[in-house]
């Protein structure tokens, strides 16, 4: 299709909208009526001087120091316009030199633009040129000619009514310096390009309808060339580059867009190549939105480098080059004859949309970011008709909804060749598992029996599984919670307690993630009359950070209170210690996506639990003694349901821990000069999670947190007495065996007694 201007575009004088005879007379007598004529002479004028029509023949000088002049030819000669000068229009033919300092060219000439060069040269600063009825600058290469005019252009403006300026032949124009060249009729360009050369450095052009035409005037073969340097180029209403061909005119363009550059088309269209014409462009460096459009029997090259991008449909697109770090997205069904990519990068739209994109070959290597709805079974869909060849990668959006079927997911169809396709990352992320890629064929689909479990369901899972190890790490036993209680035996206290905690998990599903612990509790508790029994009440919060790895974390803050019940009797040295406690625990997860995306959750729930413990402390010579003692606990964390927000849904029954502990500590109570007693330990025990049958479901699909299994803890640590009232504890401690291992926990502790 074609949104090239109305007018005719040869011959040149039908652009002009007048007849050849009439142009070639008109300019005749506008070259001799009511001039002041110089011949090989010099002249300047002067501000207050009359204006006058001026004609300069055989190396003449005319110099306007803020005069006003009329219409002024220059053939052979030199014209210089200083600033504070006004003129209604200028023509230089044979050679000539024009200079515009700060100069304001106005104009209504019914033929000529306000600027026009034939076969010479101009140096415009700081300049004002309109024409209110034709081109503002125009550069010409006579037939008998070798070159054509050139025009540099220095912060100024050019304007024009049928267009801002333009170049045919063996011409050029240069724009630079903030300059803006700007067709104002509805149905103008910004600048016209017949097989001249066009440069715009931090500059702007624009049209009424199209901001760069190219077209062969006279079918020469000659190419268009278009140099854009951190600049832009407009059109209004149409294409910002139109190449327009038509019978007997089939104009080639090269163009060039670097630095920043822009192209707008008010119609959406970046460049439009037509009528058989032939066209390349070359982007770098820049970032471009808009459609490339080719007609039927047109051809068009595009590359794309260093960082470049183009955002937009191609439609018929000869060939397309893609350099490393540069982008192309589509915004619609494309065509694109041979995409040859060197490390860069396909993106078929937003998410939401789904596009096609046909290829007559594909070579190189890349990578294509396509979109999916796997609830629905639509895609994206990359069709290469003919031979595909290279290494090229598939960046598949991920998503929580699961696939109707994902062996039905067609992804890339090729007509042969030998390219290899795969997944960034090796899967997608579809639901509650991550999926591989297989070949059929010439076919590439989602692998089923490829599968492994996702990170939202990994993050699932372990949120939770968490609650019974916060649990438990909060909990504890009664010397690591409280100390040694006989340094001051029947006395109402008060303690304080922080602790630390690395767990390392790995359930029955495959399943494994670490979770780093942190937290406090406050105590205070009293004796119950002249009895052997000491009761209490506590508070405390942990936090616990969860790594699942590839980007997928997790937290749960605990807040908790509870109450206890400890007996000790001095003669037998038994003991009882009870333990009831109630958990509000806030769990959230950040789940790292297959696609390099991100996706959340969160939720609340109440957990509680019992422990209890009993042991004794036999007392050996020399202040030794060794503590055997049994732990049984059980803790039940309510379900739950929730989402993440990429659609996984998730449902947790209740979870529950039934752990049982048997084990032995040996130390020794020295007795220090000062009075203080210091009192060393060591400690081992065999643990056992009995609870193997948490079900948690996934989109439906049911998973068991298992955490059952024995495994052997061991620790270390010290309780000191320093006066009648106050003593310190700490220890260390490790754990290893089944799901659940404990690199490390460690524990300080403070208990103040009356």
């Amino acid at each position: 299709m074609s949104v090239l201007t109305n007018f005719e575009l040869k011959p040149l004088s039908k652009m002009m909208k007048v007849p050849t005879i009439t142009f070639l007379m008109f300019a005749a007598f506008q070259s001799s009526a009511h001039a002041v004529q110089l011949i090989g002479e010099s002249k300047t004028i002067e501000a207050g001087e009359l204006p006058n029509d001026w004609q300069l023949d055989m190396k003449s000088e005319l110099t306007v120091n803020g005069a006003r002049a009329q219409h002024i030819l220059v053939n052979d000669s030199a014209l210089i316009v200083n600033a504070g000068s006004l003129i209604d229009d200028v023509r230089a033919t044979q050679g000539s030199s024009v200079s515009l300092n700060g100069a304001t060219v106005d104009s209504s000439h019914a033929v000529f633009g306000a600027v026009r060069l034939d076969d010479s040269n101009a140096l415009i600063h700081d300049s004002n040129i309109t024409s209110h009825t034709t081109v503002g600058l125009q550069t010409f290469q006579s037939f008998d000619s070798d070159k054509g005019g050139v025009a540099e252009v220095f912060n100024s403006t050019i304007r024009g009514h049928i267009g801002g300026a333009m170049a045919a032949g063996n011409s050029e124009l240069h724009f630079s310096q903030n300059t803006l060249v700007e067709g104002t009729g509805a149905d103008s360009f910004g600048v016209f390009v017949d097989r001249a050369t066009v440069t715009a450095s931090q500059s702007r052009i624009i049209g009424g309808k199209n901001g760069v035409l190219f077209s062969d005037d006279y079918d020469e073969g000659g190419v268009g060339k278009l140099v854009l340097d951190n600049s832009s180029v407009e059109g209004r209403s149409g294409s910002a580059i139109v190449v327009n061909g038509e019978q007997g005119s089939t104009p080639r363009a090269e163009i060039d867009v670097r630095n920043g550059s822009t192209l707008i088309g008010g119609n959406g269209t970046l460049l439009e190549v037509n009528g058989g014409a032939t066209a390349s462009m070359n982007v770098d460096n820049s970032q471009l939105k808009g459609n490339v459009i080719v007609e039927d029997g047109s051809s068009a090259d595009l590359k794309l480098q260093n960082h470049a991008s183009l955002t937009g449909q191609l439609q018929n697109v000869t060939r397309l080059d893609i350099g490393d770090q540069s982008f192309w997205e589509l915004t619609g069904d494309s065509q694109v004859g041979a995409l040859s990519l060197a490390g860069g990068t396909v993106k078929f739209g937003h998410t939401d949309a789904f596009y096609q994109l046909d290829l007559d070959s594909l070579d190189g290597n890349g990578t294509f970011v396509m979109g999916t709805d796997f609830a629905r079974g639509v895609t994206d869909f990359l069709n290469i008709e003919g031979e595909a060849k290279g290494n090229h990668r598939l960046l598949l959006a991920a998503s929580g909804a699961e696939p109707v079927n994902p062996e039905d997911i067609r992804i890339v169809h090729t007509g042969g060749g030998d390219a290899q396709f795969s997944l960034v990352g090796d899967v997608v992320d579809v639901g509650a598992y991550s999926y591989g890629l297989k070949k059929e064929g010439t076919d590439w689909f989602l692998d089923p029996n490829n599968r492994v479990i996702s990170p939202g369901t990994r993050s699932v899972l372990a949120l939770f599984n968490t609650a019974p190890t916060v649990w438990y790490g909060e909990a504890t036993s009664l010397r690591t919670r409280m100390g040694e209680l006989r340094f001051e035996p029947g006395q109402a206290g008060v303690w304080i307690r922080g602790y630390g905690n690395k767990y390392k998990v790995a359930d029955s599903t495959g399943v494994g993630y670490s979770q780093n612990q942190q937290g406090f509790t406050l105590g205070a508790d009293t004796p119950l009359a002249d009895s052997q029994w000491l009761v209490g009440v506590m508070a405390g919060h942990s936090t616990s950070d969860l790594n699942l790895k590839r980007g997928t974390s997790g937290n749960v803050k605990s807040y908790y209170l509870g109450a206890y019940a400890t007996w000790l009797d001095e003669e037998s040295g038994l003991y009882f210690d009870a333990v009831a406690k109630v958990n509000r625990f806030h769990n959230e997860s950040k789940v790292g996506l297959s696609d390099g995306t991100s996706s959340k959750g969160k939720y609340n729930n109440t957990g509680g639990g019992l422990s209890a413990e009993v042991g004794r402390n036999i007392k050996l010579d020399d202040g030794f003694f060794v503590e055997p003692y049994a732990q049984m606990s059980t803790v039940v964390i309510q379900g739950g349901s929730y989402s993440l927000d990429n659609g996984l849904q998730a449902k947790g029954e209740r979870t529950r821990s039934i752990l049982a502990k048997a084990g032995a500590t040996v130390g020794r109570d020295i007795q220090l000069d000062s009075g203080s007693v210091l009192q060393p330990y060591l400690r081992a025990a065999m643990v056992h999670e009995f609870a193997n049958n948490n079900k948690v479901s996934v989109n439906n699909n049911v998973f068991n947190n298992d955490l059952s299994g024995s495994r052997a803890e061991f620790g270390a640590g010290v309780a000191v007495k320093l006066s009648q009232n106050l003593q310190l504890h700490a220890d260390l401690e490790h754990s290893s065996g089944g799901k659940v291992e404990q690199p490390w926990g460690a524990n300080v502790g403070v208990r103040y007694t009356w």
